[in-house]
């Protein structure tokens, strides 16, 4: 086995880096696509010093680990980012901040509005129809507001 390791050399290390970008295509997650990058540059590295196959395999081993790190910062979604807003489905997240009419007087702490063609829940101070409100967090499905 290491006898056919040691014997691959240059060109061998760019066919293992095509089939690993190759099997990219088969098993999406862009993950082989890096370590085949890794492969292609050890070899070019190899073909161009010549160094044995322990080097070689010390050259791929940091190449893998650099490039899979570059590809992860490259790659990296908005949100991934701990700031970012959570997405399309928390829609509730998403009005934080913004400023409502109330629909009816709120009773009881608790009252709605309405935000485009749905209505939610919302509790907060007692408050007369009409008065504006701004949404400081959601609980569940209901939005907790204040005096804006």
């Amino acid at each position: 086995m290491l006898e056919w390791f040691g014997s691959i050399g240059g060109w061998g290390w760019v066919v293992i880096g095509l089939v690993l970008i190759g099997g990219e295509l088969l098993a999406p997650g862009v993950f082989l696509i890096w370590l085949g990058l890794a492969a292609l540059l050890t070899g070019l590295v190899v073909g161009l010093t010549g160094v044995g196959w322990q080097g070689a395999a010390l050259i791929f081993a940091a190449l893998s680990v650099a490039s899979v790190l570059a590809g992860r910062a490259l790659t990296r979604r908005k949100s991934d980012e701990p700031d970012a807003a959570q997405g399309l489905n928390d829609r509730g997240r998403q009005l934080i901040g913004k400023v409502f009419k109330l629909d009816a007087t709120m009773t009881g702490g608790e009252g709605r509005i309405r935000v485009g063609d749905s209505s939610w829940r919302i509790t907060g101070p007692e408050l007369l129809a009409g008065s504006e409100v701004r949404v400081v967090r959601v609980d569940g499905a209901t939005l907790v507001v204040e005096k804006a």
